[in-house]
């Protein structure tokens, strides 16, 4: 099951470029932690689930413009991702998760809201929005999502489901399975590049966002604090307000048993994700230790 980000979406590296050929596996991207047969405490299938989900259509592919913020590279614990920013071919096989009532209504890293009965999905890095061929390696039973969102960034997990796409694959009850993913392309060309780069891990040139004030689609949840010194520990990077705020938000009920609140504060032209300050150094550094050891959540320690 899910934890999110996704965004929820989420920043350094630059965009590679994709040589043509045919599709080239891409090794699976981190992602939500996903208990099997249960749920987290604020998070499950919801009260009142459609009796009709096996019948609610496939998305159907059609062209669309790309999300220019949303698309933007980003960084979460401590790991680059750099979307791609142009449809290609793209397949991967790993363990899908699900995300559900605790973010149905929700504003995804599109600025869409989320409808856990609907075909939807999140992944780190094709482009969004975007459609893509999900198939369960257990049953062949395969589904067609809209990829609107970001994540999952934990456990290994490729890509995050809605509730109605994973029930219809037959992995909303053990809360996660190993599935194929394969983009598509509306019209699909040969000239289409081939898969979507992978995540940078090394530093690198940093995409600034555009001036002005927070996107309007991002929520009031979690406002941008300014910097009074101490220290921090850092969990993500982005260029997209609208993006750290939704990935707090995925990732927000991990926090509450190391009793811990993640903040977000703009610094050198990006909007940070973290945690604290702290008086010293070591403070931050005990709290980096705990959420590592209590989530396997990698972190970096910086100035506020």
């Amino acid at each position: 099951m899910p934890a999110p980000f996704r965004l929820l979406l989420p920043v350094v590296a630059v965009l590679a470029a994709g040589c043509a050929g045919a599709p080239q596996q891409e090794p699976p991207q981190a992602a939500r932690p996903a208990p099997a047969a249960k749920y987290y405490k604020d998070d499950g299938p919801g009260d009142s689930v459609p009796a009709n989900l096996d019948a609610i259509p496939d998305a159907i592919p059609r062209a669309e413009p790309l999300h220019r913020a949303a698309n933007r590279p980003y960084t979460v614990f401590g790991r680059d991702y750099v979307p791609a920013t142009s449809l290609r071919q793209y397949r991967e096989r790993g363990i899908a998760s699900w995300y559900g009532r605790k973010f149905h209504g929700e504003r995804t890293s599109t600025g869409e809201i989320y409808d856990m009965y609907a075909m939807t999905a999140a992944h780190p890095t094709l482009p969004l929005p975007s459609y893509a061929r999900v198939t369960s390696v257990a049953t062949g039973r395969s589904v067609v999502v809209r990829v609107n969102d970001r994540g999952p960034f934990l456990h290994d997990r490729v890509i995050d489901l809605s509730y109605a796409a994973a029930t219809k694959l037959g992995i909303a009850q053990p809360g996660s399975g190993e599935v194929d993913v394969e983009a598509i392309v509306p019209g699909g060309s040969a000239r289409v590049a081939a898969t979507a780069p992978l995540p940078k891990v090394a530093s690198a040139p940093v995409a600034a966002p555009a001036p002005g004030t927070p996107p309007a689609e991002a929520s009031a949840a979690v406002p941008v604090t300014s910097a009074d010194g101490g220290f921090v520990v850092q969990l993500g990077a982005f260029a997209s307000y609208a993006n750290a705020q939704n990935f707090v938000a995925h990732l927000a009920n991990q926090f509450v048993p190391v009793g811990v609140e993640p903040k977000v504060r703009q610094a050198g032209g990006l909007f940070r994700v973290f945690v604290g300050p702290y008086p010293t150094r070591d403070d931050a550094r005990r709290t980096a230790d705990r959420l590592r050891d209590a989530l396997g959540l990698p972190s970096t320690i910086g100035v506020h």
